[in-house]
């Protein structure tokens, strides 16, 4: 699961929550954030419809709402984000009061203190000093190159689909403070075009044994949420819209929705009516039509850690 946001040309900014699974990935829910400055402008509110009962809420309280109100109902084994949820030490918090188990982005530049490294000299007075935080791009890039481990995510078209990847248990610093809990940084790194590393880093609270492997697969499901937006936008016009109102935004995106989940589901259906222009369908075409592109595996299995 992974609660995006998504900012139109009209400034309207929408958090949207997305469900990813073995056979498919669709936006579940959605909430338009209401800006500060509009909670105590009743002329404004009144011009755009906002409902009495509507007050200002942060986009992590939106998204903690829908998958409060969603997630009993969608079995999933993990919540993933973009680096505007991750960054928010009070979001991550708030999953791990609700059990959640979680992989969300974080910034570069997040402040991060490696619990693994050895602590300073103590010379016996005063309190034991201990390893400095540091930013979370430049912990990685004072590792050694053997430290990096490469880890297949899933099978692709030309080969199986690798990525490389480190991790190291940290205490985080965001918004100025330490977290009040020890969690696992994780940092993938892809080769691009030009010969350089691109760099994501994300925080987790899964068990320590969870292998590398699962939070390989758990990054690259999260960016099927960013294909269900494109999808949305393309094929049923999410983005489409000169609306100014709550309830008209609402019917938009509603129905953008369901016309993006039935075009889906069309598309399905004949892919597995026709599984070849050129062959004859055969069993196996329509095996893998429905094996999934990637696994989702539950946290604890053997790690290669």
């Amino acid at each position: 699961m992974r609660s995006a946001r998504q900012s139109f040309d009209n400034c309207q900014v929408g958090v949207y929550l997305g469900y990813v699974s073995r056979g498919e990935h669709a936006l579940i829910d959605f909430r338009l954030y209401l800006p500060k400055e509009w909670v105590h402008d009743r002329e404004r509110r009144q011009k755009a419809g906002v409902p009495k009962e509507v007050r200002f809420r942060i986009r992590h309280e939106l998204a903690l709402e829908m998958l409060d109100e969603r997630g009993p109902s969608l079995p999933h084994a993990w919540v993933a984000g973009d680096d505007e949820m991750g960054r928010c030490s009070w979001f991550r918090g708030e999953l791990r009061s609700r059990g959640e188990c979680y992989l969300l982005a974080v910034p570069s530049n997040t402040s991060v203190r490696d619990l693994a490294a050895a602590d300073r000299a103590y010379s016996g007075r005063g309190r034991r000093p201990q390893t400095p935080f540091a930013r979370a791009d430049g912990w990685c890039a004072a590792l050694a190159e053997e430290a990096w481990q490469t880890v297949e995510v899933r099978d692709g078209e030309k080969g199986p689909l690798t990525i490389q990847a480190v991790w190291g248990l940290v205490p985080a610093r965001t918004e100025g403070r330490p977290s009040d809990a020890a969690e696992t940084l994780v940092v993938f790194r892809e080769r691009q075009g030009d010969g350089s590393w691109k760099h994501d880093y994300l925080l987790s609270n899964a068990p320590l044994t969870t292998p590398l492997a699962a939070y390989a697969r758990v990054f690259k499901a999260e960016h099927r949420i960013e294909d269900c937006l494109r999808r949305a936008k393309g094929e049923a016009g999410l983005a489409d819209y000169q609306v100014r109102t709550w309830e008209g935004w609402h019917h938009h995106q509603t129905l953008a929705r369901l016309a993006t989940w039935f075009l889906t589901r069309e598309t399905g259906r004949e892919k597995i009516r026709t599984p070849s222009a050129d062959s004859s369908a055969r069993a196996s075409d329509d095996r893998r039509i429905a094996e999934p592109p990637f696994e989702l595996p539950s946290p604890g299995a053997d790690s290669p850690q």
